[in-house]
């Protein structure tokens, strides 16, 4: 009985071993502070270096002479089913100041993506559109091209504070058309449509389950 009992654990030990490694912790509002913090950065997925939160702050302070509170939030990834927009719009809500407005700037570090979000206030000097277009090109290009993260926070706020001092927006970035080679290698999406890793994956159970079925069999 006792040999039984260890070939079992030994069995699920081997099963745990195959399984994929745990997600990245997911955050919800309610895991951030639930008044505007004393910082402009909060950078939770600690994705900015020191010069970077040092250069940010001095430049989300100046943004005070426009009436605007804005702040830089970076995490890991959103809870589940919660879209970084509406993490944002929570978020202004809970931090809103009565003196400005308020302007929030969020980097999702695991799908490398932003969101611009801003309340009433801020939209009547940098309409929606503007915040939208800021989060989805201005600032999507650096993070696709690598995780920039200080280069797409620069970029954004760049722009942003282009059109607050009265200047034309200088629209998003243009594209940068790659052309890639022709190869034999396969691409991603035919790696995963194959049943490759399945066999891996049947050949990793066996070789470890046959070897010790047959010492438990011999061993009694």
């Amino acid at each position: 009985m006792a040999r039984l009992r260890l070939f079992c654990c030994l069995l699920l030990l081997s099963l745990v071993l195959l399984l994929p490694s745990a997600p990245a912790w997911a955050v919800s509002a309610a895991d951030l502070p639930a008044e505007a913090p004393a910082d402009h950065v909060l950078d939770t997925a600690s994705a900015l270096s020191r010069a970077t939160r040092t250069e940010m702050e001095r430049r989300l302070a100046a943004l005070e002479q426009a009436h605007i509170d804005a702040s830089v939030v970076t995490l890991r990834r959103p809870d589940y089913g919660l879209t970084l927009d509406a993490l944002g719009d929570d978020l202004l809500a809970r931090w809103q100041q009565p003196e400005n407005g308020q302007l929030l700037l969020l980097i999702d570090t695991q799908s490398n993506t932003a969101a611009v979000r801003g309340d009433s206030s801020v939209q009547r000097s940098l309409p929606g559109d503007l915040l939208e277009s800021t989060a989805s090109t201005t600032m999507a290009q650096p993070l696709r091209d690598g995780g920039l993260y200080r280069q797409a926070l620069v970029a954004g706020l760049d722009r942003l504070e282009t059109v607050l001092g009265g200047g034309e927006d200088p629209g998003p970035p243009p594209e940068i058309q790659v052309v890639t080679p022709e190869t034999n290698v396969p691409t991603a999406e035919e790696t995963a449509s194959s049943n490759a890793f399945t066999w891996i994956v049947v050949l990793l159970v066996v070789g470890t389950v046959v070897p010790m079925a047959t010492w438990w069999v011999f061993s009694r």
